[in-house]
């Protein structure tokens, strides 16, 4: 049944959505080095120098060491099948790092090079700006103007004045949350965005609640 009561009707609520384009100038890259050594001592070992190779590769790159977020090396027993076929395979040694990089035309070659120094798995290659703050400040700008506009059209049509801002609330624009918003405007053009290649999108959403005034 379509509810067209309001319990308690104090003004209007008006949700907006912006998005900012930008090209990203840096790369993310998730990695892991294993090592499995028949003794614990001997997959440290292998560990480490692949670590060490792996170091010497960065800088090649001209990666600093503060580019280069990484965890302790840990040990786990690997096994291959299951019940009586389970074999024991020795331990392994890992290591999973995080490298930054603002060399993006360098990228392949990068990522050839930490494979030949001994990486097992490339986990993720994520694009970024590091100008995101003052990027996500540009879009909350925008969905605030984007929300006063909506309210505006609303209260006109109406035919009420909006009155003076008296709730602001800030909103993930991909929670489930405010799904239900999708497809009234500002937040359909946020998902063409993110489909644009070559670009990083930094987006905002916000609601606004107006008091309304007789006109």
């Amino acid at each position: 049944m379509l509810e067209t009561q309001i319990e308690t009707p104090w003004g209007v609520n008006a949700y907006g959505a912006a998005s900012v384009r930008a090209t990203p100038d840096l790369v993310r890259v998730r990695l892991v080095v294993e090592r499995t050594e028949p003794t614990p001592k001997e997959a440290f070992e292998a560990g480490q120098n692949t670590v060490t190779g792996l170091r010497r590769v960065l800088r090649s790159h001209d990666i600093p060491d503060a580019g280069v977020s990484g965890a302790r090396l840990t040990m786990t027993s690997s096994w291959e099948g299951y019940g009586k076929e389970r074999k024991f395979l020795g331990y392994t040694c890992e290591a999973a790092f995080t490298i930054e990089s603002g060399d993006l035309d360098g990228l392949q070659r990068l990522l050839i090079d930490v494979v030949d120094a001994g990486v097992n798995r490339l986990e993720a290659v994520d694009f970024d700006v590091r100008a995101k703050a003052e990027l996500r400040e540009r879009a909350r700008r925008s969905a605030v103007d984007a929300a006063r506009a909506k309210a505006e059209l609303y209260a006109e049509a109406a035919g009420v004045r909006l009155g003076r801002v008296v709730h602001i609330r800030d909103v993930d624009p991909d929670s489930r949350r405010v799904q239900s918003y999708r497809g009234h405007g500002a937040s359909a053009e946020a998902a063409e965005e993110d489909l644009a290649p070559g670009n990083v999108v930094v987006s905002a959403a916000v609601v606004l609640g107006f008091a309304l005034e007789e006109s």
